[in-house]
């Protein structure tokens, strides 16, 4: 057994919009282009389930 078993890991930071890019590994920055394409596509899912939602709310107003 490994003397730093119990040192808490580093956890990856989080990218923020308009930090310095100049720190980080071409790794670095391919992983967090594919962590933001995942979350845009999350986002226009989100984004067409609530234009399904309003358009059929929409369409039930519209015939009474």
């Amino acid at each position: 057994m490994a003397i730093f078993d119990d040192e808490p890991r580093k956890k990856a930071r989080p990218h923020e919009i308009g930090q310095d890019l100049a720190l980080l590994s071409a790794g670095e920055l391919s992983e967090r282009i594919g962590t933001l394409r995942d979350e845009i596509a999350r986002l226009e899912a989100e984004l067409k389930a609530k234009d399904s939602t309003k358009s059929a709310a929409e369409a039930l107003f519209r015939r009474g």
